[in-house]
């Protein structure tokens, strides 16, 4: 994705983080940072897939009131509230070393509760493409292996787009890139077309 993304003229960088050494908390507070020193650049967009989505969410409702916000959020297959799969994991040893306190949280209903809307538009990118191994923990729903459909949607999201793509490959796949790329050119076209019309 950020391949396609730089080959269209988009300047991109990402945010890294460790779920299994720090907790939701301390990553929020440094992408916190990042981000206002990113809106010091100019105009910006976020894209976050699955937990990276949640932890944007929280970031903007941290940020300064000083710091512009973006332009638009896209979120991929990110959960708007507590996940049954995390429920269902969350006592087991080894995902609680691999995923920490992140893992925690996307089990919680109280603390996904706790991460409400953000007032930035913003595009949702689904998966609907289940997988074998998880397919039992969804029944019939809809789902992208990971979350289902029910888990990944909220009323105050402005655009929700499926897609027959699971979970892991949305951001890797090509329909999301080009969905992107085209929303991110439609909004170029609408602000260059308000600031024409000024």
């Amino acid at each position: 994705m950020l391949r396609r993304l730089r080959r269209a003229g988009l300047t991109t960088a990402s945010f890294g983080y460790g779920v299994s050494i720090e907790d939701f908390a301390a990553i929020r507070d440094r992408l916190v940072r990042r981000i206002t020193g990113l809106s010091a650049q100019g105009d910006y967009v976020l894209i976050g897939h699955s937990l990276g989505g949640v932890l944007l969410r929280a970031a903007l409702q941290a940020l300064p009131c000083t710091v512009p916000a973006p332009r638009h959020l896209y979120l991929l297959g990110s959960p708007m509230r507590a996940s049954r799969l995390a429920q269902g994991l969350q006592g087991h040893l080894l995902y609680r070393g691999m995923t920490g306190d992140c893992g925690q949280l996307l089990a919680s209903p109280e603390r996904m509760a706790g991460i409400g809307p953000v007032a930035v538009d913003t595009t949702h990118i689904v998966g609907t493409r289940g997988i074998a191994v998880t397919g039992h923990r969804f029944g019939d729903e809809p789902n992208d292996g990971v979350v289902a459909l029910s888990e990944v949607s909220a009323d105050w999201v402005g655009t929700q787009i499926c897609v027959t793509v699971p979970h892991t490959w949305l951001p890797s796949s090509r329909q999301v890139s080009d969905i992107l790329l085209r929303s991110l050119h439609d909004r170029a076209q609408l602000l260059r077309g308000m600031v024409d019309s000024s």
